[in-house]
């Protein structure tokens, strides 16, 4: 796996799992390999959705079971 590769994903990594530490120094890294903005701002947008899920599925889960007649 090559540098750029791996950055995007600590990028992604980083966001998924709430570390401000960790996005700035991955951000920073990726600067510092030139990897275009738009490929971050990719590699953010998919972990924001990833991140998402489970945050969506247990909110629902929570309606469903407060509406429920139990």
């Amino acid at each position: 796996m090559n540098d750029k590769t791996k950055e995007l994903i600590a990028i992604g990594a980083a966001v998924a799992g709430n570390c401000i530490p960790c996005l700035q120094w991955h951000y920073k890294k990726c600067i510092e390999l030139r990897i275009p903005k738009d490929e971050i701002k990719s590699a953010i947008a998919v972990a924001k959705i990833v991140k998402d899920v489970p945050i969506k599925k247990i909110s629902e889960l929570t309606e469903k079971l407060l509406s429920s007649e139990n």
